[in-house]
């Protein structure tokens, strides 16, 4: 069972993609609209927010409305919920606690972004046919929680991106070994930064599938209350 939560940010490609793939694999999908919740919550709790600007704290908002919408399903129903996030989102942080995070089962935490876009043409390829549509991977990926919102907003591309990774999750390289590869000092001082700051939400993620040589769990310890770096 899939389920879709359009939000106002939400573009007819992505929603129409949801529905295709759904169609696409033979599952039943489900639809429950975020808006009219998040409103609710902006409205309860507007007096202590005024003359603030509306920043990451609105778009988490609704990121965990959809985590507490599927975890109600799962209680309801019975149903494991699937958390959605990939090993490149993982290790920088991309992604929400209580939110895209909520679930029992982290099927692509170990699988890296760049992996992810492979897997899917290679499923594609098997098929004969575009089972995941083509749309779904060569639209710039966003978690479209803002207007006109891209992943590269925060993040460096994910080819460039996932080469330091490696090097420094699966390889163990230093920071000063890693720059001597990239030779970009800024990018790879704030993807180490992002990777050691989200090692406490790495700690409250699901388990899932281990598919590379160091997985993030027991392959992976790192302090979080100490001030640690690599650099």
């Amino acid at each position: 069972v899939g389920v879709t939560m359009p939000s106002q940010f939400t573009s007819s490609g992505t929603y129409n993609d949801a529905k295709q793939l759904a169609q696409n694999l033979g599952i039943e999908c489900r639809e429950v609209p975020v808006k009219p919740i998040f409103d609710v919550y902006i409205k309860s709790i507007e007096e202590h927010f005024k003359d603030l600007p509306q920043d990451i704290t609105e778009e988490n908002i609704q990121a965990r409305i959809r985590g507490n919408i599927l975890m109600a399903f799962s209680n309801k129903f019975g149903w494991l919920v699937l958390t959605t996030g990939n090993k490149s989102e993982m290790a920088v942080g991309y992604c929400t606690l209580y939110g895209d995070m909520s679930g029992g089962f982290a099927v692509i935490k170990d699988v890296y972004k760049t992996t992810v876009y492979a897997l899917a043409r290679y499923r594609n390829a098997v098929a004969g046919s575009n089972v995941i549509p083509a749309t779904i991977i060569d639209r710039a990926p966003s978690a479209e929680l803002r207007e006109n919102q891209k992943d590269q907003d925060s993040l460096p591309p994910y080819d460039v991106l996932d080469e330091i990774l490696i090097e420094y999750v699966e390889k163990h390289n230093s920071f000063n070994g890693i720059l001597k590869k990239k030779n970009d000092e800024e990018l790879v001082k704030k993807v180490l930064w992002l990777v050691d700051h989200s090692e406490y939400k790495r700690r409250q993620a699901p388990p899932g599938v281990k598919i590379t040589s160091r997985a993030f769990g027991k392959d992976w310890r790192f302090p979080i209350t100490n001030r640690y770096k690599q650099y």
